[in-house]
């Protein structure tokens, strides 16, 4: 069986548009083709319905989590990092997605590990 794949959430908000943030987009795909990363969503017009979004999404996805790490650790991804960091207010999250099949109801037996799993 395969690892699931990965993928990196950020949340931007007060981005400095100029040379720094110019620089970083022009560098960021490269240090992601290393490591199989590719971008899902890149800003896109956002339609909030729950809470407040004043900010713009970026989704990138890899074959797994220890790529997306290993990509987010890398010494290319760090020498552009604070291109942005510095340049906007940022949240950052890498997380697992879920195998090819998942069903809402295959997590309830890691939400309640002493709660028997309901007939699918």
């Amino acid at each position: 069986m395969t690892a699931p794949r990965a993928y990196v959430i950020a949340y931007l908000k007060d981005v400095e548009a100029g040379p720094e943030i110019t620089e970083y987009i022009q560098r960021i795909e490269a240090t992601m083709a290393l490591y199989g990363g590719r971008y899902l969503v890149h800003g896109g017009q956002l339609v909030g319905h729950e809470g407040t979004w004043d900010g713009d999404i970026v989704m990138l996805e890899f074959p797994d989590l220890a790529s997306a790490q290993e990509w987010y650790k890398s010494p290319d991804y760090q020498a552009i990092l604070p291109l942005r960091t510095e340049h906007s207010t940022s949240m950052v999250a890498l997380v697992e997605g879920v195998p090819d099949g998942h069903r809402a109801i295959d997590k309830i037996p890691q939400m309640f590990p002493h709660q028997d799993a309901p007939a699918r």
